[in-house]
């Protein structure tokens, strides 16, 4: 089976292409715009008959598009979370109109939830910003593109490799640079985290993607990928603590903010204070469930993180 990879150098690239190189009688191709690719293209700018022609070449059995903005102007935004997967889409009925496309967008298409609800798939969509209404452009694109194709919903993923611009990353970098000036009862400063989210391990995130793309048969449009539990930020940044070592005071101080990713007092975090998915729908087609808790999640984050920092004035490697 030849699975091509798109955005395979980001977070859940990264465990994705790591995760279908396991996988028996798979060969795995890298697509993007790194020199090292096995297969040049970029979503963001390449004309669909260009992206085509990259594609016929490869002759996949099934694409997987992990690639994706996070942060960004609005226009950043919509080049690659929106119309890139509209112009894969274009290029894959084109030159490989029998592949399995399996995309991954965010349980930020939802926008707000009902506190003390799940929300499933067959709900109604409404982003509050630019990240969640791009995302929710390029699933649009897919599951009306008529191709076997599934988008995976995936809540707040947790665990190695986790970037700085979200929740968990930053706050594991600033525990090590509390942990690298030898203050372990310190203070850390975080905006608010009184936001519900719902945490899912990295690697289950890439086990739903191996089964997506290798199940029999046509799947649902859409299915939730998250842990079917919607737990406060601040618990996350507790553990998270726990893990370091870190017996100082957190603070919640308005306005330190953390950008995108979920909680710590982003504009994102005042709009959106529930977050939750009903997982049912991929349980039953994928035989999918979540297999790490959040305790194991943060202990690899943790764990990966530890092992990457470089205390300041040493040279990294």
């Amino acid at each position: 089976m030849r699975i091509l990879v798109l955005g395979a150098g980001g977070y859940l690239g990264g465990h994705v292409t790591e995760r279908l190189r396991a996988l028996p009688g798979a060969r795995v191709l890298v697509g993007g715009r790194s020199p090292g690719a096995d297969v040049a293209v970029d979503l963001a700018a390449d004309r669909p008959h260009l992206l085509a022609g990259a594609l016929a070449k490869a002759a996949p059995d099934a694409v997987v598009n992990c690639a994706g903005a996070t942060g960004g102007d609005a226009v950043t935004l919509a080049e690659v979370n929106a119309r890139g997967p509209a112009a894969l889409c274009a290029a894959l009925r084109a030159a490989a109109p029998g592949a399995r496309l399996v995309h991954l967008g965010s349980a930020a298409e939802y926008g707000p939830g009902t506190p003390g609800l799940r929300v499933a798939e067959s709900e109604p969509c409404a982003p509050a910003g630019p990240y969640g209404a791009t995302k929710l452009a390029g699933t649009v694109a897919v599951a009306s593109s008529g191709l076997d194709a599934v988008v995976l919903r995936v809540g707040n993923p947790v665990g190695a490799g986790a970037p700085a611009t979200g929740l968990p990353g930053r706050v594991a970098a600033l525990l090590a640079e509390v942990a690298d000036h030898g203050d372990p009862e310190g203070e850390l400063r975080l905006g608010d985290l009184s936001a519900y989210r719902d945490f899912v391990d990295v690697r289950d995130v890439a086990r739903a993607v191996e089964l997506a793309a290798t199940a029999p048969g046509p799947l649902p449009p859409v299915l939730n990928v998250g842990g079917g539990e919607a737990l406060p930020v601040r618990e996350l940044v507790r553990r998270l603590a726990d893990a370091a070592g870190f017996r100082g005071r957190i603070v919640e101080a308005a306005g330190d903010g953390n950008g995108s990713g979920g909680g710590g007092g982003s504009e994102r975090s005042a709009r959106v204070s529930w977050q939750c998915s009903d997982i049912s729908a991929a349980g039953a087609a994928l035989g999918w469930t979540p297999a790490h808790s959040l305790d194991a999640s943060v202990a690899a984050l943790w764990e990966a993180r530890s092992r990457s920092f470089v205390p300041d004035g040493v040279a990294a490697p």
